[in-house]
């Protein structure tokens, strides 16, 4: 690529279903400019995010960390779709290709969760840790996967709000709220589910209510799954939820009877808080952006 007239910059959107993150910086770590902007229609909003870039100069490349599904096989004519998406008018969205053709650059193009995992493996708490998974638990539930430094794709991404834990005995009852397979994890303990079956969010109940201990077994279900399929060094869990006072204390008490103390290496994993806080999306979304 011709350097003339490069200005070392870089943009990052991270594409969120309430608000889009936006970020134009010299490296994911020098961030000069940050703005929020309402997730409206696919219209207006990718107009606002293209102008506030363009506010800031030329930009050489821009990475995108978006909600999904998304479509990631670069040899797909749908790829940096976002795809089946149930969020209104959103579904077969080119958010990749309107931005290349705005901007005429280089895209980069990964989940939110994946762009989350990146960053908090290259900055955040897993920078001394050899793999990382990284789970976002909030309005929904869904996680990325770094090995040998890289995302994890496969005939997709991943989709792991969307295994099936085993029931709590204490929550056999709750359908669950998930549109697609009902009382899979995300439709078990997201936000909207919470609050679906006790009428608050985690952090608004009592601090001996049932649902603290509910939701702490099926999020360290996730993490032993983690563990022992994938042996991932780090789990990394934010996101709305996991922000209620002793949450993340319940899931590793519950996720070590998990293990029985089988799992080999077991004193290497480690179950954490985010290490850049609500600064992981737009950080990964930065690290998505093609070198130029």
């Amino acid at each position: 690529m011709d350097l003339a007239g490069k200005t070392g910059l870089i943009g990052g959107i991270e594409a969120g279903g309430t608000k889009f993150v936006l970020a134009v910086g010299h490296s994911p770590t020098e961030i000069i400019a940050r703005h929020e902007i309402p997730t409206e229609s696919p219209a207006n909003t990718l107009a606002q995010a293209a102008a506030w870039l363009e506010s800031h100069g030329q930009i050489d490349a821009i990475g995108i960390a978006s909600f999904g599904p998304v479509e990631l096989d670069q040899s797909s004519p749908r790829w940096g779709y976002i795809t089946n998406t149930p969020k209104p008018g959103w579904a077969n969205c080119d958010i990749a290709g309107f931005f290349a053709e705005r901007f005429g650059v280089p895209i980069g193009f990964d989940t939110d969760v994946n762009g989350a995992a990146l960053a908090e493996h290259q900055h955040g708490a897993g920078r001394d840790a050899s793999s990382l998974a990284y789970i976002t638990v909030g309005t929904g539930i869904g996680g990325g996967l770094i090995l040998g430094g890289k995302p994890v794709h496969g005939a997709a991404h991943p989709e792991m709000g969307h295994i099936y834990p085993r029931r709590h005995s204490h929550d056999m009852n709750f359908e669950g709220t998930c549109p697609h397979h009902r009382d899979c994890l995300e439709g078990l303990a997201s936000g909207p589910a919470i609050k679906a079956r006790w009428g608050a969010s985690l952090s608004e109940l009592p601090s001996d209510h049932i649902a603290h201990e509910i939701i702490a077994d099926y999020l360290a279900q996730i993490a032993h799954s983690l563990i022992a399929m994938t042996a991932a060094e780090a789990i990394v869990m934010g996101g709305g939820v996991m922000k209620t006072p002793r949450l993340l204390d319940r899931v590793r008490k519950r996720a070590s009877e998990l293990s029985a103390a089988y799992f080999p290496g077991q004193a290497k994993h480690k179950i954490v808080a985010p290490g850049l806080g609500d600064q992981a999306g737009i950080t990964g979304a930065m690290l998505l952006a093609p070198s130029v």
